[in-house]
């Protein structure tokens, strides 16, 4: 521990949790054995439409970070260190001098569309995935590089920097590369922990755009003096490496015991899958669709991606726009009433990727699927939640089948960890208890990397999360219905006899 964070021990943490509809500055502290969190400032993440491209606003991210280490500060008296994690697989490029070239490009952009082939004409599918190990997304990084070529940003390009790592650049002047987020580029060995240099090599994607690799716990500098000044923090203050995925710092702060778990960590997206102590390979598993990331102390977050709470976020959005803003508890307690199962959607499908006209986008894969449409709101929802608790059946069992490990008990964690139903339904497909909570799975995981390497706590993941389990209120779900009734829905998408 060095002086300054001696010095700071009463002092908390902060976690800059940065994701795709909001953010939000934690303050989180570990004293004594117990933890606290609670929010210090929460900003709007919008998403820009410019000339047909689709971009990130990161310059008003920034700035949200900025005022939310302000209000941290002024509610804390200081800091004694801050972590950032983020949405994965995209990136801002920039010169020689360091400065930006253009906004960072939103994954949902269609830019990609067309590089799929193009990657694919050098390294078929299979290759990537013995490769890299790594889900088949459309928007990987790797695609977006690729699309990018030829393009004067990309040829005036110094460096690239993942959305993290961006941020604690703009904070700190220091350049690095986060592991746990650089291993959903597509240009990860999660054998070695290292860049492949086939996968770059053979696409024409220069690694030297890359800065150092950084693992959780590493520092990553300090706050800048203009920082100090513009947030009126006392410095030092110290900026760590974290899981800087979200996910991976959302996997570090689920309060499981044992192995025997798999977990889905819920918001835009779901991520289901199971924690591991080594990549799977194999053509199984890549036609499963299943991504081997890398996760905290040398961990891999084998799981499959699901489109997740964005299908119901889109649909509120939708209704909203054409009848005025909807309260989603009234649309959640309609839905529970409804009948279950009546119509359900493949909720990994990429028809349901890009954004706007959600509910119509539905009731167009019931049809072709021969199942009655939703009449109203609350029979979208219910199709919604019975689908999503479908795929997390699915990319359970999935996961506990390729890779050899048996669960017994399913951690929903993230913001569908509040969502009652959802868990419950969850549960009931899964035929498995859910234990839902916590919701700021990310933010607490971020502080507990921080807290660690500051010497406030000491331990492996086993210890740290036996300090969540101490600190946490969860509910646990336990599995009732049919599971006949749910093989026959998941016959009506194609998705039966995968287990």
């Amino acid at each position: 521990m060095s002086p300054s964070q001696a010095g700071s021990a009463a002092l908390p943490f902060a976690a800059v949790d940065l994701g795709a509809s909001n953010g939000r500055v934690m303050l989180g502290s570990v004293t004594d054995g117990h933890l606290t969190l609670h929010e210090a400032h929460r900003f709007p993440n919008r998403p820009v439409r410019v000339n047909g491209t689709l971009y990130w606003d990161i310059l008003a991210l920034h700035r949200g970070v900025l005022d939310g280490l302000r209000e941290a500060g002024r509610a804390a008296g200081g800091l004694a260190g801050v972590g950032i994690d983020s949405w994965a697989v995209d990136y801002g490029l920039l010169d020689a001098s360091g400065a930006l070239l253009g906004n960072p490009v939103h994954y949902r952009d269609e830019r990609t569309r067309g590089a799929e082939r193009r990657v694919h004409e050098v390294l078929s599918p299979a290759e990537l995935y013995e490769a890299t190990g790594l889900q088949h997304l459309p928007f990987n990084t790797v695609y977006q590089l690729v699309a990018a070529q030829g393009s004067p940003q990309l040829a005036a390009a110094r460096r690239l920097l993942l959305i993290p790592d961006l941020i604690a650049y703009w904070l700190t002047g220091r350049e690095g590369t986060e592991l746990t987020n650089a291993s959903t580029t597509q240009l990860i060995d999660p054998r070695t922990r290292d860049w492949s240099p086939v996968v770059a090599e053979r696409l024409g994607i220069d690694l030297g755009l890359f800065a150092p690799l950084r693992r959780p716990g590493d520092p990553a500098g300090e706050l800048l003096p203009q920082v100090l000044a513009e947030t009126g923090l006392p410095g030092p203050v110290p900026v760590t490496a974290v899981g800087s995925h979200d996910t991976a710092s959302a996997v570090a702060g689920i309060p499981a015991q044992g192995e025997r778990f798999a977990y889905i960590a819920t918001g835009t997206w779901s991520l289901a899958g199971m924690e591991l102590d080594a990549p799977v390979f194999g053509e199984d598993s890549r036609r499963a669709n299943f991504t081997n990331e890398l996760g905290v102390d040398g961990t891999v977050r084998y799981l499959r991606n699901i489109m997740g709470l964005w299908l119901l976020q889109e649909c509120v959005r939708e209704w909203a726009a054409a009848d005025g803003p909807r309260d989603l508890a009234p649309l959640l307690a309609d839905a529970a009433r409804a009948e279950p199962l009546r119509s359900v959607v493949d909720a990994e499908d990429p028809e349901f990727l890009a954004p706007g006209g959600m509910p119509e986008r539905i009731a167009r894969a019931c049809r072709a699927t021969g199942q009655p449409v939703p009449r109203d709101p609350a029979e979208t929802v219910r199709c919604v939640l019975d689908s999503l608790a479908l795929a997390h059946r699915a990319a359970v069992r999935d996961a506990q089948r390729l890779s050899g490990r048996e669960a017994d008990t399913v951690h929903i964690v993230g913001g569908g960890a509040r969502n009652e139903l959802l868990c419950q339904l969850t549960a009931d497909a899964c035929g498995l208890p859910v234990v839902a909570g916590p919701a700021e799975a990310a933010a607490l995981g971020n502080v507990l990397v921080q807290a660690r390497a500051a010497g406030a706590v000491r331990g492996g993941l086993a210890e740290l999360r036996a300090l969540l389990r101490a600190r946490l209120p969860l509910r646990r779900h336990e599995p009732a219905g049919d599971q006949a009734a749910w093989e026959r829905a998941a016959a009506r998408i194609g998705r039966g006899g995968k287990d």
